[in-house]
Formats: C-alpha cells, structure tokens, sequence
C-alpha cells in the first residue's frame, strides 16, 4: 500500500508537469516567438528524450531495483522541469509592439514646446534582445530530459503492483492509481491558468505600465514560475521510492511459505546467487528474443495499434485544445485552462475509477474488457463529431476578413491600405488592435484612420477615426478603445455547447481506459508485462507524441491569415518620415508633430 501511496504522488507530480506544459504552449509560443508547428516539435521533445530509453529502462528494470530506478527517473524530471523554465532569468523583459507610450509622449512634446518633432520608438537594442530568442532550445532540452527522467515510473510502477498484487485486486489498484493521478492534470492545469493570468515580467516591472490584458494576442503570462513549482514537487515525489524494497510477498500468500522452511530457504538462496551471477549483457541477450515474442501476440499487436491511433489524435486535441478555444472562442488563456481543469479532467477521473470499478464488479476478462474500450471509444469519436458544428463566425478585422466598410469576405494580400487611411504613415506589419462601436477590429489605431486620443495607458481612447467614419453611420461614434472586439452572444452560446460536447466525449472515453490497460496485461505472458507496457508507451510516443504535435501546428499555421513581422528579420532599423500632415499623428510609428 505504501508503495502505491508513492507512486500515485510520482504519477501526480510528473503529469502535473507535462499537462503544465500542455497549458503553456501559447504563452512559450508569444515568448518565443514561434510558429505552432515549431511550438509542436518543441512539445515533442518528452517523447523524443523518452523513446531514446523507454525500452531499454523496461527490459533492464525488471531485473534491477525497480523502486530506486523510479526515484533516479524523479530526480531527472525535476532537473528538467527547472531547465524549461531557466531561460526567463537570461531573456531580458518581454517587450511588445504598442503606440500607446508613443502617443503620450508626443502629446507632452507637442504641449511643452509646440515644436516639429520626429520620434522613432523603436531603439536598436530591440535587435540585441530578439537573440535571446534562440534560448527556446533549453526549453526543447529540458523537456527532452524530463522525458527520459519519465521512462521507468509507467511500465516499473505498472509491473510492480501486478507482480505483488492479487489478481482481483490488481486492476482496482489501477484504476484508483489512474483515478489518483487525474488530479495532476487538473492541478496542471489550474496552475496554467493562474500562471497565465499574471504577467510575464512580474516582480520585475510595474505593472500599472502594461498596456495590454490577458485577452490580448500579445500577452505573455508568467510561463516559467509553473515550470520551477512542478520541479519542487517532482524533487519530492522521489523520495520515498529510495526507502523501498526491491520486492515483496504476492499478496495473501505472505505465511503460505514459512522462512524456516529448508525447501523454500534453499530455493530463495539459488534464485538470489542465480540472481546476483547475472550480468547486464546476459539480460541484454534475452532483449531481441522477448520483443519478437511480444510482437508475434496477435491479440497485443492489435492493441497496440488501435492504442496508436487512440493516442495520435488525442495528443493533437490536449497540446492545442487551449489555443483553439482561445482562437475560436476568444476565451483567454488563464480561462481556457481553468476550464479545462475544472470540467474536463475531474469527469475523466470519474470515469476511469467506473471502468475500473466495472472490471472488478463484473469480474469482466479479456474479451469483454477489450468489447467495453471499443463500444466508449466509438461513442467519444460520433460525439467529437458534433463539435465541427459548434464554432463562431470569424472575428470582423478590417482588411482581413471584411473590408474597411464592413464588407465580409475580404481575403488577406497584404495590402491594409485604404482610402481612408492612404494619408497616414503608418506601418502594415504592426498589431495594435483597436475596436469601434461598429464592431469591427483595427489592426491600429494608425490603420483606422485616427488622428488624436485622450487618456493614457490601459485607458486610452483614440477619436476622429477616418476609416470608422467610412464603415458607420454619420451619426455614430467614430472612436475606438484599445483591444480587439468582443465576441457575439451567439458565439458565447456556440462555447457551451462545445464544453458540454468536449465534457461529455471525455467522461465516455475515459470509462474504456483501465479495461484496455488491463487487456493488454492480461493478453500476453507475466514475464512481458514490463517489456509490453513499456514498447505499448515508446511506440505511442515515436509515432504518436512526436509527430502529432507538430502537424496539428502546421493545421493551424495554415489558418493564419496574417503573421507578425521580427524586429530584425532582415528589415533594417526602423526610420522616422514625417509626411507633412497631422493625419494619424498620434497613432503611427514614427511620430511627427507639425
């Protein structure tokens, strides 16, 4: 029971990790400035550092001491946890494209000295500090090693309770072990969210300055601090396995062979010095031999296979559910994760600990066990389904998806320039939206065709807005607020009804885990059950976890119907041109004051 105990915190704390990365990816992404295909190849890396020993560590481990290899695998995924999250300290602070300081200042020099002035905002350091960028890859390589840190805790941990458990019991204790770790998902998750709600550079600048809110396509949360918190908790986690034995009595026959017995004394002493006389390379010999007779299981290799495909789609779904319900729903990130901690995964815990519980009050066996997986995964798939109706209109950018007189139907060329704002030095690469009350989103207040503001900071309005003028009627307001606009009431409906769907698919789903866990223990040999489990996890992530990820990302990036532009990506420092007019004075780049 103690080592239960232990291992359901072990199983805790390194899915707390992962899901926290999971939760991460679009605040990684902005930090980093990466596509989302990169981002998936970055996420990737735990099956990459994980398949480079997975095998290896479950043919070896189960003839070594499994409890003190599980704590070894700890120790590496806390290293690597604090190795994701090192970068913030070397990065700099996060900076962001915005006209709103730009205007304020041009504001107090046009008051103080009524004079001609051109101001460039960007300075050249900017180009120093684009650099640092190139640090994602610590973050690629502490997530590799967390990923090899991982390999001995499934299939040893796994192994271990079959081995020393009751078979009736044996599956109950999966089941609560699976339903136990559950709360490291929603835990991760949670944590995401918090983390992504505070700022980036938080502790380091005042925050009254920040002109931009967690809804914001630019806003950055404070991505590391979940990644040295997870770390800590990992450090922890592998303590007690050190203080473990290597083995223990079958369950209910620990006073069926009494120690004094000679038969049983004689028989433990050959299989201890039989045990002690075998080396690494007489194990390694029986490696090929077992994989071959693994693999010729007809029964494991289907389920190998439909586990496969199982895992591929759902690994794309969880690395950028978040993203979608930010893109599609205009939910903010520190929303989206809290959602999915608090709806998602307490309803898959649910339904793991029934499956399980189902297995041992129906005492159901292979067949049955592998009938229940399928009829719940076939029911999640037709429900999942449903979702590809529930989705929102696309949001309304003049220039992108609606022309600046509210058109629909526009398709992006890279031209943003219109009549109304023709006069205007603007740049086209910039985003800084700003919204009407007409509904329709600016790329800038400078596209928009604005020529003054009021206010300062997070408070700042922006007025006499020629291009709002264009798209509205003569007696509306032709101001805007900063922020893209918000979504529609239909759109809000439209998420419930996909959180509802996406709630109900995962409950479904998750009653069919532990009894296709269990059919593929009960499928093949006892002396296979490690080396099973442990290709059943490598195979999964090689051709699952890898490429998953990123061809989902590149889905998404083929979406995208406008890119951000690098500070240095080949352009030159930027320059101030001061076009003779007050057209956009306070909006654009480059401020001129005539």
């Amino acid at each position: 029971m103690l080592f239960i105990v232990a291992l359901s915190f072990a199983y805790f704390s390194k899915v707390l990790s992962g899901t926290y990365m999971k939760s991460a990816i679009t605040q990684i992404e902005r930090r980093f400035d990466l596509s989302s295909s990169l981002i998936g190849l970055i996420d990737g890396s735990f099956e990459m550092g994980n398949l480079l020993f997975l095998a290896v560590v479950s043919h070896f481990g189960a003839k070594l001491h499994r409890p003190r290899l599980i704590a070894v695998g700890c120790f590496l995924m806390a290293v690597g946890s604090f190795l994701t999250g090192l970068p913030h300290f070397f990065m700099g602070r996060y900076t962001f494209d915005t006209r709103i300081s730009c205007t304020y200042l041009s504001y107090l020099i046009e008051e103080l000295y009524c004079a001609p002035v051109c101001l460039c905002m960007i300075p050249s350091v900017d180009c120093v500090r684009d650099s640092s960028s190139h640090m994602w890859i610590y973050v690629f390589l502490g997530n590799a090693l967390r990923g090899i840190g991982e390999t001995p805790v499934t299939p040893l941990g796994i192994s271990y309770i079959d081995d020393f458990a009751k078979a009736e019991n044996s599956a109950f204790y999966i089941a609560c072990l699976q339903t136990i770790t559950l709360l490291g998902p929603m835990f991760g998750f949670l944590l995401g969210s918090l983390c992504a709600s505070l700022y980036v550079d938080i502790g380091y600048v005042d925050l009254e300055t920040v002109t931009i809110t967690p809804k914001d396509a630019r806003w950055v949360g404070a991505w590391w601090l979940g990644f040295l918190v997870s770390s800590v908790i990992m450090l922890l986690s592998g303590i007690p396995f050190w203080f473990l034995p290597r083995s223990l009595p079958k369950q209910g026959e620990e006073n069926k062979l009494p120690p004094s017995s000679p038969t049983h004394d004689g028989t433990e002493n050959n299989n201890a010095t039989s045990h002690q006389a075998m080396t690494l390379a007489e194990i390694a010999k029986g490696f090929i031999p077992s994989l071959k007779k693994l693999l010729s299981t007809p029964a494991y290799f289907l389920l190998l296979c439909g586990s496969l495909l199982k895992f591929n789609s759902f690994i794309g779904l969880l690395t950028f559910k978040a993203k979608y319900m930010e893109q599609q729903f205009g939910q903010s990130a520190a929303r989206a994760n809290f959602l999915i901690g608090v709806l998602n995964l307490p309803v898959v815990a649910v339904g793991i600990f029934l499956g399980g519980l189902l297995m041992k009050r129906y005492k159901l066996g292979v067949v049955s066990g592998a009938q229940l997986s399928f009829v719940t995964s076939f029911m999640a798939y037709l429900l999942l389904l449903l979702q590809f109706g529930t989705k929102c209109d696309n949001v309304q950018v003049a220039g992108l998806t609606v022309s600046y007189n509210g058109t629909p139907g526009v398709v992006y060329n890279g031209n943003l320039w219109s009549e109304c704002n023709r006069d205007c030095s603007c740049l086209a690469g910039e985003w800084d939206p700003v919204c009407s009350d007409n509904g329709i989103t600016y790329t800038s207040p400078c596209l928009a065709g604005c020529s003054s503001s009021t206010g300062y900071g997070k408070n700042t309005v922006f007025h006499n807005c020629s291009c709002v003028l264009s798209s509205s009627a003569p007696e509306g307001s032709m101001s805007v607020i900063l922020g893209q606009c918000p979504r529609s009431r239909e759109c809000s409906r439209s998420f419930t009804s996909y959180m509802a769907v996406s709630v109900l698919s995962s409950f479904i789903n998750s009653l069919g885990t532990t009894p296709g866990y269990m059919v593929i223990i009960r499928c093949i040999k006892p002396e296979l059950k490690s080396l099973a489990l442990g290709i059943q996890t490598l195979v999964m992530r090689t051709l699952g976890g890898i490429p998953a990820p990123v061809y989902f990302g590149a889905l998404i990036d083929s979406t995208c119907l406008r890119w951000g532009i690098k500070k240095c990506g080949g352009r030159g420092a930027f320059h101030c041109v001061c076009v003779g007019s007050r057209q956009c004075v306070r909006a654009s780049m480059c401020v001129c004051i005539l």
